[in-house]
């Protein structure tokens, strides 16, 4: 059974509805904590890609703009992303 503060979070659309695998040996606190922190770094991951499209789309196109800052927030979203999903199927294929 989810708590209040869960069900708020999870109904307000904040963190996916989706229910993190328990690891065996581990707390249900810590190891559902975990999932949703994992969670909560992919879209960390998506957003920042999508900042990055963003500021690639309005950046100055000149030779004297910033042109490479999009594309570090683009790498750092991708990078968060593939950091998190790795850490999910990792724990994921631990729970079994």
């Amino acid at each position: 059974m989810m708590s209040t503060a869960t069900q708020l979070v999870t109904l307000a659309g904040i963190i996916p509805g989706a229910k993190p695998t328990q690891i065996p040996g581990m707390s249900d606190t810590v190891s559902q904590l975990l999932g949703y922190a994992l969670w909560g770094l992919v879209l960390a991951g998506v957003g920042g890609t999508g900042f990055g499209v963003y500021k690639l789309a309005v950046s100055d196109k000149s030779r004297h703009g910033g042109g490479s800052e999009p594309f570090k927030w683009m790498g750092g979203g991708i990078v968060a992303i593939v950091l998190a999903g790795s850490l999910i199927t990792i724990l994921n294929g631990i729970a079994g």
